[in-house]
């Protein structure tokens, strides 16, 4: 099986090229028949794909240490879980994107078998010139199955980095690189209605949902990331900043944009430009993620390598991605006129246009800080970094214009907004976030950007419940229950609804974010029995232990936690040394409610037996991964198809 998987990546290079040019030449000559023939080969390229990816699972399962990635990224003792994680390496990682690309392009064939015939062909070139992309790098550049060099013997592998032996990397990965591929769909429909003129609505109509599902798991693999980082990486934080984690939030602000700028073009026909370039530009973003990540002229814990021959061949992808959709782009650009023109500032389509710009600039903010260093290193030949103080200074003004417009957004009518409707729909949520910042203001909060965000968070949940009261009030005085009237509700406007829950959860992730500002942090030096005061809490160390395990070896240390007197329990962080991968490890422990964490970590052993510790308090950081859930029921409940009512579906049949 683990040779059929080799063989079947060289496949790829016939059936990649050849659903191209049978797809363009069946579009160009009108031949149905050939670019049926085209999506069976995109059917045989996901078969192929599969076929690799057992193969690779089979060499990993059975210990095939006569193969590079195999020795690299498993050990004859290391979990199951862990050693079909294949994205840990490299080589892996490309496979798994190949395959989600293919599975990608497999789902929009079979879905569109019967629609959009005449955009069909050319999203069949762009899935599989995408495709063959990956498959040249697979069998040239980075073969998961290339044997080891003649003469080494391997009787076992060096495994996984320990890092990412934990169950957050199970999922975020594959979420993650999920939300990359998904954006392949909606990119290729754009470029297909450029190529072909069909400029209409159809080509988001078809890939709306695509577009959410992206937009969706790319969300939840960013989130699952800072949970990693939380509780692994032992700093103390979620979010450090870093290139790579940078990479994975640009693509998924710019189909944020997208998805909220499309609604202007499906309601009146306006921002048609502003649209496709967006997804061009998303898309775009998620293959220079893969070019950071692989590209060597960034440094991050993420990165897999740091070749910097590997990383232009990815820059050049990029390039050519690009340049290809803008050209396209330019070409129709005189089609694209709006049908309708912007009528005034206070107005939805005003609003929503200044959220396209807003997250243009922060875009444009995030891209030159995390790229600071390489232009730096080019200029002066000195690399220096944007850290976080950089991003925080400019993205948060950004931040809290975009937070302010997720209230204005949903209530401001369309066209033109009089001063009556303004009052109307303004007058309780402006009312109730002017409270909570007096309150905020009395109970001592000084700090202007948490007072700000949390202020317009009161703001926006204010727009929540009142166009939730609005409606299920008007449904209740038709004799519907409260219950019965907000299902109806979310029924009958499930992407206007929904939203409203995805828009609480971001304010819920900003409370979280506000209490950053906040934290506490300090070192102390411990001799056993000693106690620690630190803000509400008190920690006594009452010893240390080592730990004796046949892949590591390390320390753990033994806390008695107290808060405002009372008991809270035994922490007990942990520094290991992990032998195979020649790697040190520090284990936090963490003690949470939801007011605030205390998570503490074990610099440092002494030969006295005292130890060295660091201390965070972490207040509302909770609300982040509550903000998370939410997230993840508002953005179920757009993709989820509520069932209809069935006296409804009654009344329809008789």
């Amino acid at each position: 099986m683990v040779e059929l998987g080799r063989y079947s990546l060289y496949m790829l290079l016939l059936f990649c090229p050849a659903a191209m040019i049978v797809a363009i030449a069946g579009a160009r000559l009108q031949r149905p028949q050939w670019v049926q023939s085209a999506e069976r080969a995109t059917y045989a390229c996901f078969l192929l794909l599969s076929i690799a990816m057992v193969g690779l699972a089979v060499a990993m399962l059975t210990n095939r240490f006569d193969i590079a990635f195999v020795v690299s990224n498993s050990t004859r003792e290391q979990p199951w879980p862990f050693k079909l994680a294949v994205w840990g390496g490299q080589e892996g990682s490309l496979l798994l994107w190949a395959w989600m690309l293919g599975l990608m392009a497999a789902l929009a064939v079979y879905q569109n078998r019967n629609r959009n015939r005449t955009l069909m062909p050319w999203v069949v070139v762009s899935m599989m010139a995408n495709l063959l992309f990956f498959a040249v790098i697979l069998c040239f550049v980075s073969n998961p199955f290339a044997p080891l060099p003649e003469g080494h013997m391997m009787s076992n592998g060096r495994g996984m980095n320990p890092l990412l032996q934990h169950p957050a990397m199970l999922a975020h990965p594959p979420l993650l690189y999920m939300g990359f591929v998904s954006f392949a769909v909606p990119f290729s429909f754009a470029l297909a209605a450029l190529v072909t003129g069909e400029l209409g609505t159809s080509w988001f109509r078809t890939t709306r949902r695509w577009t959410l599902a992206a937009w969706f798991f790319l969300g939840i693999g960013i989130m699952l990331g800072g949970r990693w980082a939380y509780e692994v990486l032992g700093w103390g934080g979620y979010w450090a900043w870093d290139p790579v984690e940078n990479a994975s939030l640009l693509p998924w602000l710019a189909g944020t944009a997208y998805l909220h700028s499309v609604m202007i073009q499906e309601k009146r026909g306006m921002l048609k430009i502003w649209n496709l370039a967006l997804i061009g530009l998303t898309y775009s973003l998620c293959i220079f993620g893969t070019f950071l990540t692989r590209s060597g002229i960034v440094q991050s814990v993420h990165a897999f390598a740091n070749a910097e021959w590997f990383g232009m061949l990815f820059l050049f992808y990029v390039l050519a991605i690009v340049a290809t959709f803008t050209i396209l782009l330019i070409w129709r650009a005189p089609q694209l006129r709006s049908q309708s023109r912007l009528d005034s500032i206070a107005s939805r389509e005003a609003s929503f246009l200044m959220n396209n710009y807003l997250f243009m600039a922060l875009i444009v903010v995030i891209l030159l800080g995390t790229l600071w260093p390489a232009i730096t290193e080019q200029m002066t030949g000195a690399r220096v970094q944007a850290g976080p103080p950089f991003f925080q200074r400019f993205a948060g003004p950004i931040s809290l214009i975009l937070l302010l417009l997720t209230g204005i957004g949903p209530l401001i009518a369309w066209r033109r907004a009089t001063l009556t409707n303004l009052r109307k729909s303004f007058l309780w949520p402006a009312s109730f976030a002017c409270g909570v910042g007096a309150l905020l203001l009395i109970g001592g909060l000084r700090t202007f950007y948490p007072w700000a965000f949390l202020t317009l968070g009161a703001f926006v949940v204010g727009t929540i419940w009142e166009e939730y009261y609005r409606g299920v009030r008007v449904r209740m005085r038709r004799g519907e229950g409260v219950a019965e009237a907000f299902f109806e509700l979310l029924r009958r406007n499930q992407r206007r609804y929904a939203g409203y829950i995805v828009h609480l959860s971001v304010v819920l992730m900003f409370v979280g974010f506000a209490g950053a500002t906040f934290d506490l942090e300090s070192t102390r030096l411990l001799r056993p029995g000693e106690k620690w005061d630190l803000g509400n809490y008190t920690v006594e160390y009452r010893g240390v232990q080592p730990l004796d395990h046949p892949h590591y070896a390390g320390a753990m240390a033994r806390l008695a936690l107290w808060h405002d007197g009372a008991p809270v329990g035994i922490l007990t962080p942990e520094k290991r040394f992990y032998f195979q991968q020649n790697t040190p490890a520090t284990l936090p422990a963490v003690s949470s409610t939801l007011s605030e964490d205390f998570y503490v970590i074990l610099t440092g052993l002494e030969a006295d037996q005292s130890v060295s510790l660091k201390a965070f308090i972490n207040p509302l950081v909770n609300w982040i991964w509550i903000g998370g859930f939410v997230f993840i029921v508002g953005n179920t409940l757009l993709l989820w198809r509520l069932p209809e009512r069935k006296q409804t579906a009654e009344r329809e049949v008789g």
